[in-house]
């Protein structure tokens, strides 16, 4: 049984770094894997395609001081995202981003549509840990008033405790998500502008 358990937690382990792996990878399929969280709409008016294209190695690469891009010229599609170091120093979270831009040359500029996405196991295992919560917290509910404990005082005080605490733990899931939404959305801001910068000329190719 411990076995059992063991192969399943490694099983589980091995699941998510290969799914962070594969989200990090700068290949065609790789950058369109991902749940899609949020998308933004912009326009490059200084640049043609053939510019922006003469910005990037022979690769398809470009590295930004606090990420790296890469251009998909049959796709006509960008992915960007930041850097991530064994090492590195600051706070990192269970739900990075990456951007995938969509180009549409239109009258001398180019149209663009980025969408932000995040790791599936990120997305799964925070809706499975709100399941948990609520589906927890009202079995417990019902198990009360099945059990007739409602009917008193000390049942209703306790049945409120387990409702409050509950609201509790989904209150600060929500208020954890939601940081590190608004952190790593700026991580992948800054990257953004950088890689603007550098499609417009304002900034030099590192």
């Amino acid at each position: 049984m411990i076995l059992a358990g063991f192969f399943a937690g490694a099983l589980c382990l091995g699941l998510i770094l290969g799914d962070w792996l594969y989200f990090l990878r700068l290949t065609p399929d790789a950058s369109r894997y991902g749940c899609g969280v949020a998308r933004m709409q912009d326009r490059f008016t200084q640049i043609t395609m053939t510019q922006l294209a003469a910005r990037f190695d022979a690769g398809g690469l470009l590295t930004l001081p606090h990420g790296t891009a890469r251009f998909f010229p049959s796709l006509n599609q960008i992915v960007i995202r930041q850097k991530y170091r064994l090492f590195a120093i600051g706070f990192r979270t269970l739900w990075p981003l990456k951007g995938l831009i969509a180009l549409s040359p239109e009258d001398g500029a180019i149209s663009m549509l980025c969408r932000k996405l995040t790791p599936w196991s990120s997305v799964l295992f925070t809706g499975l840990w709100f399941v948990l919560v609520l589906v927890g917290m009202v079995g417990a509910v019902i198990a009360l008033f099945l059990e007739g404990e409602l009917a008193s005082a000390g049942g209703m005080v306790l049945a409120l405790g387990i409702v409050g605490l509950g609201l509790v733990f989904v209150l600060s899931g929500a208020i954890t998500i939601v940081f590190a939404y608004r952190l790593e959305n700026a991580r992948l801001t800054t990257v953004y502008q950088e890689l603007r910068e550098v499609l417009e000329g304002t900034r030099s190719q590192s």
